[in-house]
Order: C-alpha cells, then sequence, then structure tokens
C-alpha cells in the first residue's frame, strides 16, 4: 500500500538508459555494466540486490556523478549525471567520519565544501541529528560513538544539503545482526520523514524487502537488470511485518530467484 503523504509523479526523478561500463584490467577489458536501463520515481525507496561483482557499486559510482558510463547515460531530473552534484547525497559502506571533526561538524562537511551559508547549514544540522536520535551527541567524537550511531551521523551527513537523491551503498554491512536490524526500522523512519528518493545497495533480500517500494535484482558480471519486483507492504513496517505471510513470500520469490541466477552462472 502507497503513502499517499509522498509524491509520485510519473515522470522519473532519476535514469539510466542503455549504460555501459567497461573498465581495463590487467587481463582485459572488464564490462561490469551492460544495457541497463532504469527508472526511479521521485520519493520511491528502490534496493538494488545481485551477486558479489555484478556493478551494483559501480551503478552508485555513475549515478553519483563520480564514474562516466561507456555507453549510455544516467540522468538526474532529465538532466545528465557528468560529475558530482550538490543534488545527491551518498551514504558509504562505512561511515568514514573525520575523526578530528566533533558529529556536528561532520554532518556539515557536504554544506562547507558546497559553499553554503554556515548560519542556516548549521540548523539543518541539528535538526537532522534531532532526526536520527543523536541531537545529545553533537559535541561527541566519532571515537565516541558506536557503530550503528556512526552510520545515522552518515545518513545524516548525507542528508544536510538536501539532496533530491539520496544513494546508499550497503550502509549496514559493518554492523551485527541486532544493530542492522533496527538500522532498517530507523532508515524507514528517516525515510517517511524527508519524503527521499532512495537508491540503496545490499547484500541481505530481508532488508530489500522491508525497506523497498521496489527492488531491482542483476545479474551476475556483466551487470544487468533480469527483473523488477514491486513490494507490496503497507509501512510504516515494523518487526510484526517480518512474520507477515507477504514478506515471507516476497523473500521465497528472491531467494529462488537467486539460486536460479547461481545455476546458470
Amino acid at each position: 500500500m502507497a503513502d499517499a503523504s509522498r509524491p509520485t509523479p510519473d515522470v522519473p526523478l532519476v535514469a539510466a538508459e542503455d549504460l555501459g561500463v567497461v573498465f581495463q584490467g590487467s587481463q582485459g577489458q572488464i564490462t561490469a555494466l551492460d544495457t541497463l536501463s532504469l527508472n526511479i520515481r521521485k520519493g520511491e525507496f528502490v534496493s538494488v540486490v545481485g551477486p558479489s561483482g555484478c556493478g551494483k557499486s559501480t551503478l552508485i559510482r555513475v549515478f553519483s556523478g563520480l564514474l562516466a558510463p561507456t555507453r549510455g547515460r544516467a540522468l538526474l531530473k532529465g538532466e545528465p549525471i557528468t560529475r558530482p552534484r550538490g543534488d545527491v547525497g551518498i551514504v558509504f559502506q562505512q561511515a568514514n567520519l573525520l575523526p578530528w571533526k566533533t558529529v556536528l561538524d561532520n554532518v556539515l562537511v557536504p554544506s562547507r565544501a558546497l559553499g553554503r551559508d554556515i548560519g542556516p547549514a548549521r540548523e539543518k544540522a541539528l535538526e537532522l541529528l534531532r532526526l536520527v536520535g543523536l541531537e545529545k551527541f553533537r559535541d561527541n567524537y566519532p571515537s565516541e560513538l558506536s557503530g550503528g550511531m556512526q552510520q545515522r551521523v552518515g545518513i545524516a551527513r548525507g542528508l544536510a544539503h538536501d539532496p533530491d537523491l539520496l544513494l546508499m551503498d550497503e550502509p549496514f554491512s559493518a554492523l551485527d545482526t541486532m544493530t542492522r536490524d533496527h538500522m532498517s526500522i530507523e532508515l524507514q523512519r528517516i525515510w517517511m520523514a524527508t519524503h527521499k528518493t532512495a537508491l540503496f545497495i545490499t547484500h541481505s533480500i530481508t532488508e530489500a524487502v522491508f525497506l523497498s517500494d521496489r527492488i531491482v535484482v542483476m545479474s551476475a558480471r556483466p551487470g544487468r537488470i533480469v527483473k523488477e519486483v514491486s513490494i507490496d507492504l503497507p509501512r510504516p513496517r515494523t518487526v510484526e511485518t517480518l512474520a507477515d505471510p507477504r514478506f515471507a513470500a516476497y523473500c521465497a520469490e528472491l531467494r529462488a530467484l537467486f539460486e536460479e541466477l547461481v545455476h546458470f552462472d
């Protein structure tokens, strides 16, 4: 069931058109992505899953403007993505916080880099720290935080400059299972509060089903989209959602698809 409070116009906010990425390796050319096309609507949460090495992180790099495609193009609001942009936020696999800066100053890093007025940027950063439950830790240093808390700072930093698109590259993979489950609930809450368009990379099928409006399944290298699965579960999703037979059915469908991909490979 769609959340009526989130805008979902027909025109995609983000798109990949016939995307291809080829790297030059020591043994010759490596095709990471091949003829990949994808549309993401404004306010949609889309997860990408696939075998290791299928090009999920390469796709994130293209959408972030850090990597130019070999063929095709990536678009944001109808404009080609050719460089890093201020309307894209990124949350990495590791929080990558600057250890000599406080929590607040870490959240302010993108705003300072973009030359934003520090007064309003600071108010926005404090608002985000309240949203992620870390307002009381604003003057702490990263070494004083748990792994989950550091990733919440990373999410706040990714949202600090109010991007249209939030890219997340396996942000919870280094966390223990219990913290990871808690962070999924927290991320859903933050996403529902901010209405951001999100592209989320994960190896976890349950994580993808819990968080997503839609899941994109990629093949082994060269990465192509082999299936898209729409997740029709009401929000907000809770711990009880994990026991919903529909949740189990989605997970089973995706696991069966993965078994086919591995067998085919």
